[in-house]
């Protein structure tokens, strides 16, 4: 994937680098493999508001993905690389030898044609799923599960690749993207590669508008408020507002965020 930019004839055009999308093969999705999304628009159920400065946006459609990559032993040629509006990373189109589709992360480098195959005796290759026990040492891989048959959790996002660094027993010790070694059991799948469109670090919107495509609006900072409205307002002149806090007078910094989970004991090293 390559990044565009514009020659300087607006304001907004003058930051504006986006994605070419050289890489789509298709522009239209597998109408089998979507369903329409329901607009939350940060609403809980009871109707208010649990996640501010979300609404709006342009009308999506969710692409279901195949996280499990359970069809052991039933090779699948990529038919197509295309655009998902709901996540970061591209998606690539499966169609296995049984005729089903499905819909999977696509992994940097993956070319259509490529046959991909999951399960313990695939090959260790781009974009084939296997367990931890039978991906090389040092190898880098995404779509990682944390409890083996629920499908991948972790390293999802565009760029993002994780690497198997050891294996003791049954535990595999795995470096994140966040630099966090952690321990995943042995058993758990992950695909081999690192996720496409690396390049999705580069772009940048160039405008406001093209913000509110998005479905995220406005943020306004607490120090341009009054003091009624926010604990860091008010003040002669520009105040710094203090303490960084909530509307609701919850401390931004120095506070433990992490709840006590049992899972902690599966962690070797933080991240950094």
């Amino acid at each position: 994937m390559a990044i565009k930019t514009y020659r300087p004839t607006t304001p907004s055009l003058r930051h504006t680098a986006l994605s070419s999308f050289e890489d789509i093969t298709r522009d239209r999705p597998e109408r089998s493999l979507v369903k329409a999304a329901r607009r939350a628009s940060g609403r809980g159920a009871g109707g208010r508001i649990s996640v501010r400065h979300r609404g709006g946006g342009h009308k999506r459609k969710i692409r279901i993905l195949d996280f499990r990559r359970e069809k052991y032993g039933i090779p699948a040629k990529v038919a197509a690389i295309e655009y998902d509006p709901g996540r970061t990373a591209r998606i690539a189109l499966l169609h296995y030898v049984d005729g089903e589709k499905r819909y999977i992360l696509a992994p940097n480098g993956l070319a259509v044609g490529t046959l991909l195959l999951s399960g313990p005796d695939a090959e260790p290759s781009v974009g084939n799923s296997l367990p931890l026990s039978r991906i090389p040492l040092g190898s880098s891989v995404h779509n990682l599960e944390l409890t083996p048959g629920r499908g991948g959790q972790l390293v999802r996002s565009a760029g993002m690749s994780a690497i198997l660094m050891s294996r003791e027993g049954e535990m595999a010790n795995i470096k994140l993207p966040s630099g966090e070694v952690r321990m995943v059991r042995s058993a758990c799948y992950a695909t081999v590669g690192q996720v496409g469109n690396a390049d999705h670090e580069n772009v940048s919107l160039g405008k406001a508008g093209r913000k509110r495509w998005l479905g995220i609006r406005p943020t306004v900072r607490g120090v341009a408020m009054n003091p009624v409205d926010h604990p860091m307002g008010g003040g002669e002149g520009r105040a710094t507002g203090g303490h960084p806090e909530s509307p609701w007078g919850q401390y931004a910094k120095g506070l433990k965020t992490r709840k006590k989970r049992k899972s902690k004991r599966f962690i070797i090293s933080r991240r950094k």
